[in-house]
Parts: C-alpha cells; structure tokens; sequence
C-alpha cells in the first residue's frame, strides 16, 4: 500500500501534469507541537508544484484546487499541507 506521500504525489501528477513536483514531509519539524505529535508519520507535508494548469489562476484559486484534490487526505488525517504552487516561468524560492 503506498504512503500518504505517493498518494498525494500521484493525484498531483494525474490533476495537474506539473513540470516539476516535489512533495516534502516535514512531520519531524512539528514534534511536540500537539499532543499525540511526536513528528513520526505523515501529519505535516509541503507542495512544491509547476504546473501550466495554474496560469491565470490567483494564488488563492491554485491553493484551493490543491486543496480540493487533497480533500480526503485532509479528511483523513493530514495535520498541514503548505502548497507552494507556480505556473511555468513565475519565480520561485526553491
């Protein structure tokens, strides 16, 4: 069974077609922030993603269509999500 990280990798890739597509777990750096945290698992995940299904969309628009997508993930237990989603060209700091 794949992890919540393939998972998600996988719907990004079949959503979006991205040029570029990172997805980081970064559990570790939250442990201890809630109780039951110990920074194990996959509660906290960063979206770095490039795709052109994200030209002329707000930055608002391309969180909330990864959001979307992401919804059961959410749903079933996904902590955080930090997406930082760009179209082809626009700068980016990673």
């Amino acid at each position: 069974m794949a992890n919540m990280t393939e998972t998600i990798s996988a719907r990004l890739e079949l959503a979006f077609s991205p040029e570029r597509l990172e997805v980081i777990n970064e559990s570790h750096l939250h442990a201890g922030h809630q109780p039951g945290m110990d920074g194990s698992g996959e509660s906290h995940l960063r979206i770095r993603i490039i795709s052109r299904a994200f030209e002329g969309m707000t930055r608002l628009a391309r969180h909330r269509a990864v959001s979307d997508l992401l919804k059961p993930e959410l749903d079933a237990g996904l902590h955080a999500l930090a997406i930082e989603p760009a179209a082809p060209g626009e700068p980016v700091r990673w």
